[in-house]
């Protein structure tokens, strides 16, 4: 017997207690699965009227019953009350990205990945940021490629490319690399 699909508050709360979701991300997700729900529903009464009718039917609109404006409203306003709530939170989210990211990327790159989610770091935490950003920097460049220096041009422009593509500035790439 099959289970009862969960709520769509059940599922928000499944999501945010995995890891912070952007009220952005979250919201893409929780359409996308309603978006799903329905499609399955809707397939399965085309599937139960044909065995009924005798019809063979191919389930070629299987999103029939899918009201994109309503789940749309119904979404927005559940992602109100998590938020009045406390379980979605903008500035929790920002923080963690930054927890998380911080050892592993630049401060370019974090900030290109909170656009992504409509956000954006407050002066203390880009000044922060760029204050470790050099330090940081070597830890990746250590981690990657040891505490040899390069030995010719060809490696530093290879460890240089590396560097600027996790995100660091290019002025803590050149010092870096001439150390």
């Amino acid at each position: 017997m099959a289970r009862a699909p969960l709520s769509l508050k059940a599922r928000a709360i499944g999501l945010l207690a995995q890891r912070e979701h952007s009220r952005a991300e979250l919201r893409r997700k929780l359409l996308r699965i309603e978006l799903q729900q329905a499609r399955r529903a809707a397939l399965a009464l085309a599937k139960a009227s044909a065995a009924t009718s005798g019809a063979d039917d191919d389930g070629s609109e299987p999103a029939a019953g899918y009201d994109a404006p309503t789940t749309e409203a119904a979404v927005d306003a559940l992602l109100d009350a998590l938020a009045a709530d406390g379980y979605l939170n903008e500035t929790r989210f920002v923080e963690s990205r930054l927890h998380v990211r911080a050892g592993r990327f630049g401060a370019q790159r974090i900030q290109q990945e909170l656009a992504q989610h409509g956000l954006k770091l407050d002066a203390e935490q880009q000044a922060a940021l760029r204050a470790t950003e050099l330090e940081r920097a070597r830890e990746v460049w250590l981690r990657r490629f040891g505490a040899e220096p390069a030995p010719d041009a060809t490696e530093r422009a290879r460890q240089s490319r590396f560097l600027l593509a996790r995100g660091f500035a290019p002025e803590v790439v050149r010092r870096l690399l001439r150390a």
